[in-house]
């Protein structure tokens, strides 16, 4: 699989801008803020309908503009789709597949896969459980797009039921025939909720299972002679769950128990207690939990392990996923930096940005794009240069080396900085 051409429009820092990539090695190399990571982000978006960096559509939107649009053309095993989506503020987005419109947008799901490493990802090690949970579904959509819609379907009930759950406290205090229609709606939501968690614990506690082994090699590639990685899913049931209870039947009625049980907590709090929104995965090294015990290098590492971990799964499934490393490079010493260019030798189309060349390892051979800006700082232009290293073209270009690739402009380039 690879990405055969990009195409931005008002997307971040970009007003527009159109490449033509192909299989190998691409790197986008330029300065801080000119707009390198915003690329990145858009396949990124194209692959799982989400950013990477922000947890709303509206900050993708260059600034002073109503939309923004995204369209990639991907080439899987000879097979070519080009799937497009515009981004509306305040409004539904609308997504195409060869032009044609889709119903829903998460019908370009599966389009691309993609595993992107940037420095975020320290925060799966060292942050919050939202972001691990978010990495789990994320994957499990790449794999299985259905999902998507449990996901969705799963968060809207949990909205509903939450916002019931801050007002049946005072209903209930009254009593009467209000407490006991609330108590009834509540018994509606508790099925739904159970229903679409079910669906989601499976998937995730499959999902954990699956990755383990790869984590565990990858870790030990990047780190050898550390401790052993391992990972496991932490759930919030009131018994541990296994065997012939990893079921969807099984866990819909252990969720569907453990909210009756939990009910009147919940409606004293006017939070949702129970369900895979308050799950976490936990990280190990040896017998002590990454985070807070991992040093900065092993938190590195067993975050680059992760993404390569993702890599191996989606290839056991017979993909073969564009890798995307969003300027890694600097922060890694140089026996990880060549584990990766390994990876990356090995992979089919693998993107990266940097800042600077130098941060590159010298056995990566890639085709370079330089990012740059033109103009002064008040009204400058994003531009998009090609340049390859033999002063040849590869041919995905149809011109000369160090030709403007189909000239990105972006007279709000400098708004970049905010987002970048």
């Amino acid at each position: 699989m690879f990405v055969k051409r990009l195409k931005l429009h008002d997307f971040r820092s970009w007003e527009d801008v159109d490449v033509h990539l192909g299989p190998g090695v691409r790197v986008f190399v330029g300065r801080n803020g000119f707009g390198k990571t915003n690329l990145l982000e858009a396949l990124g978006y194209i692959a799982t309908l989400s950013s990477h960096r922000v947890s709303t559509d509206q900050p993708l939107i260059r600034v002073g503009c109503d939309g923004a649009s995204v369209l990639a053309t991907v080439v899987n095993a000879g097979r070519e789709l080009t799937a497009e989506i515009d981004i509306v503020a305040g409004r539904a987005n609308r997504a195409r597949i060869n032009t044609a419109p889709c119903r829903r947008p998460r019908e370009l799901l599966g389009i691309l896969q993609s595993v992107l490493f940037a420095p975020e990802d320290l925060a799966l090690v060292r942050g919050e459980p939202g972001g691990r949970r978010r990495f789990l579904d994320d994957l499990a959509i790449l794999r299985t797009p259905r999902i998507a819609a449990e996901k969705a379907d799963y968060e809207r009930v949990l909205r509903q039921r939450t916002a019931l759950l801050k007002s049946a406290g005072g209903v209930t205090r009254r009593g009467g025939g209000d407490a006991a229609t609330v108590l009834s709606t509540l018994d509606v939501w508790d099925a739904q909720l159970a229903h679409f968690g079910a669906e989601i614990l499976t998937a995730r506690i499959g999902l954990v299972e699956e990755l383990r082994p790869h984590l565990t090699a990858a870790y030990a590639v990047l780190a050898p002679g550390s401790r052993v990685a391992e990972i496991r899913y932490r759930d919030t049931l009131s018994a541990p769950v296994g065997g012939s209870e990893l079921t969807v039947a099984a866990l819909e009625q252990r969720l569907l128990t453990d909210l009756q049980a939990a009910r009147q907590k919940e409606i004293d709090r006017g939070v949702c207690l129970v369900g895979p929104h308050r799950d976490d995965l936990e990280l190990m090294l040896g017998n002590e939990p990454a985070k807070g015990f991992a040093s900065h290098g092993e938190s590195w590492s067993l975050a680059l392990a992760l993404r390569l971990a993702s890599l191996e799964l989606l290839r056991a499934d017979g993909g073969e996923p564009v890798l995307l490393l969003d300027d890694v490079f600097a922060e890694l010493d140089a026996k990880r930096r060549a584990a990766l260019a390994t990876v990356a030798a090995d992979t089919e189309q693998v993107i990266i940005t940097a800042a600077v060349p130098e941060d590159l390892p010298p056995e990566l051979v890639a085709r370079r794009y330089e990012v740059t800006v033109d103009g002064a700082p008040e009204a400058r232009t994003s531009r998009l240069v090609a340049d390859s290293p033999d002063g040849t073209d590869p041919g995905d270009q149809g011109g000369p080396a160090g030709r403007p690739v189909n000239v990105g402009s972006g007279p709000d380039a400098r708004e970049e900085a905010a987002h970048d």
